[in-house]
């Protein structure tokens, strides 16, 4: 006679929770949440919707150098941090005069922490915003401004060294804005904040990563204050050291 094969029952609650596992179970794998990162430790997966369309997932960036910038956005509450917009501006300026990012392997990715509106917003108000560095330059009747109006001129002169203009609607974003909207990026990484430099607002720590063509982070700077920032000509050098150019 052929033998006959027996199998057990399962106890009902034993599969009800391999049921519920397998209902919690994602579709597909996943990267797990970002955390804090070291230099010289790989930097964390993600995916990031983008302004501009489509997404950005890190990983796919595989084979090219990248820059991350994590601008502050706002400064306090209903408003945005002036460096920002120049920083950008800088950036797009000289990747117009130079194609750095051709020549040194790179991406370089813009990221910030609110809703697309919210961006859009901030994209929308940026020549506004480059036209008050200006103002606070070249104030009017400059002569005639006392000790304390005479500083905030030197600080702004100082601060904006350039001179940046934009047309509302035209602002150029060569480089992918990317949308965090929920802040698991920057939050996860330790960068998103309500209170910094003496403001409350829902802000990020100015940061800015480096990570090379393998995925791993060779250059994290996290700012003290909101004038604390790496200057483009050092990124651009550290930039230029990882791609075997300096």
């Amino acid at each position: 006679m052929p033998s006959v094969v027996r199998f057990r029952a399962v106890p009902a609650a034993l599969l009800f929770l391999l049921l519920a596992a397998l209902a919690d179970a994602p579709a597909g794998a996943q990267a797990p949440a970002p955390r804090p990162v070291t230099v010289g430790s790989p930097m964390p997966d993600f995916t990031l919707p983008v302004l501009q369309g489509g997404e950005v997932t890190l990983s796919k960036l595989r084979g090219k150098n990248v820059m991350i910038l994590f601008p502050r956005g706002l400064s306090r509450p209903d408003a945005w941090c002036h460096i920002c917009p120049y920083q950008h501006s800088e950036l797009v300026e000289y990747e117009a005069q130079t194609g750095f990012r051709a020549r040194f392997n790179l991406e370089i990715l813009w990221v910030m922490p609110y809703s697309r509106e919210m961006v859009a917003k901030w994209l929308d108000d940026y020549p506004r915003l480059l036209q008050e560095n200006e103002d606070g330059k070249n104030p009017p009747n400059a002569a005639a401004l006392d000790s304390a109006g005479r500083a905030r001129m030197e600080r702004a002169r100082s601060i904006y060294p350039k001179t940046f203009k934009a047309v509302k609607g035209q602002v150029p974003t060569p480089f992918p804005i990317l949308v965090d909207a929920d802040r698991a990026l920057s939050q996860g990484l330790g960068f998103f904040t309500t209170s910094w430099s003496g403001s409350t607002a829902e802000q990020n720590v100015p940061t800015v990563l480096i990570i090379d063509a393998n995925g791993v982070l060779q250059f994290k700077y996290m700012s003290q204050n909101t004038v604390d920032r790496p200057p483009l000509e050092y990124l651009v050098r550290v930039v230029g050291v990882l791609n075997g150019a300096m």
